[in-house]
């Protein structure tokens, strides 16, 4: 029997990418799973490749920016799986390219409902919960939530306030009663990987449409991010950064703005 184990947990953006490798973590735990995501037929085949009603996995359409949308999230998970006992994974999000100050501020703001407004609409609507419970809040960032890169647009201001947010959360609830962990992974390894961005990196260099736009890191393999997610939220840690030595980088920058910008050009 795992830490896991006939809890319910809700996962964001579980139709796909680390969503959906974080949901298949769960459910080989134990755990019943309900996936949260906009399109609702590659929700239906994430569940279904999960295993379905038969392992505890449920589907919830819903838009995580509405706040409409989230209350009736929340009112389903609950009915489906009962009390969301276990985690709540926010990992609804979108990356983007382009310089700032050609980015519209339409832009901006779309990206900063999906990458932040999303997780305090959804921690707002599950906290009671999950306080009761003493269960985990999971803010899915980035290296971006703690140092911004060029080229990508909108993306950076989102993340960094998702940061924000979570150290916000850890100072105002004790971890042994609502723990939140906020996790800042590199680019992931995917399919289309150098080519996804192709649309928003016209006029930019073509370094811009490689993953992070340039950085000088392997693609994390989901899974594996995903089980260490699931380590980290179990040991109540309060961050995961991945890869770790990028921490260098951020207590860099901290010190010093010019060095830690050097060291960003240096590798991007």
């Amino acid at each position: 029997m795992t830490y896991w184990n006939e809890k319910a947990a809700l996962v964001t953006g579980g139709s796909a990418g680390l969503g959906k490798a974080i949901a298949r973590s769960l459910v080989s735990a134990g755990a019943r799973v309900a996936l949260v995501a906009r399109d609702a037929s590659n929700l239906r085949s994430a569940a279904d490749e999960l295993g379905g009603a038969a392992r505890g996995v449920v589907s919830i359409p819903a838009d995580v920016t509405r706040e409409d949308d989230v209350a009736r999230m929340a009112e389903r998970a609950g009915s489906e799986l009962g009390t969301i006992d276990g985690p709540l994974f926010h990992g609804a999000g979108r990356s983007d390219r382009g310089e700032a100050l050609a980015t519209p501020v339409s832009r901006f703001d779309e990206l900063w409902r999906i990458n932040f407004v999303a997780a305090v609409l959804c921690a707002q609507a599950l906290a009671p919960a999950l306080r009761a419970a003493r269960g985990h809040l999971v803010l899915i960032g980035s290296l971006a939530s703690k140092s911004a890169s060029r080229h990508l647009g909108a993306y950076p201001a989102a993340k960094f306030a998702l940061a924000a947010f979570a150290q916000q959360m850890r100072l105002e609830h004790d971890a042994r009663e609502l723990h939140t962990l906020l996790v800042c992974p590199g680019p992931l390894a995917r399919v289309d990987a150098g080519s996804r961005y192709d649309a928003r990196a016209v006029g930019l260099p073509d370094s811009a449409r490689r993953p992070g736009g340039g950085v000088k890191l392997k693609g994390l393999d989901p899974e594996r991010l995903a089980a260490r997610i699931l380590d980290a939220c179990r040991d109540r840690r309060a961050e995961l950064i991945v890869p770790g030595r990028a921490r260098m980088l951020f207590a860099l920058s901290q010190l010093s703005p010019a060095w830690g910008d050097w060291f960003v050009r240096r590798m991007t």
